[in-house]
């Protein structure tokens, strides 16, 4: 017995904002278990500033070496740590959100009507 599987059609809305975009998680670059989601985004909200602000001390602060870095973290508090490294990964999410939205902006500009003016949001 055979079944035959037949898509419905979708109907594919374009957004004319990039603020009107739908948002899905699964679409993230992170990995997320089904169903664990929020945990993941806690660890990920706790761990990752953490590992970049680790990562930042000692290429740029203590300049790759063991002993300042060591002497320095002996010195150095998790949350100071947690706060550099939040710092840098929100500027670089601050850069993509924008990169993406004029990305985003210039797409629908080339391919809507002629008559539309490119307008910065």
């Amino acid at each position: 017995m055979t079944h035959k599987h037949h898509k419905k059609s979708q109907k594919r809305v374009e957004h004319t904002s990039y603020t009107q975009k739908d948002v899905k998680i699964s679409d993230a670059p992170l990995f997320f278990i089904e169903g664990l989601e929020h945990i993941f985004l806690i660890a990920y909200f706790i761990f990752l500033p953490y590992l970049a602000g680790v990562i930042f001390l000692f290429m740029y602060i203590a300049d790759r070496d063991i002993k300042v870095f060591t002497a320095l973290s002996s010195n150095n508090s998790y949350l100071l740590t947690w706060t550099i490294g939040y710092e840098i990964l929100a500027t670089l999410a601050l850069i993509l959100i924008m990169k993406n939205a004029i990305m985003f902006s210039i797409r629908t500009a080339r391919s809507g009507p002629s008559n539309k003016r490119f307008v910065i949001p």
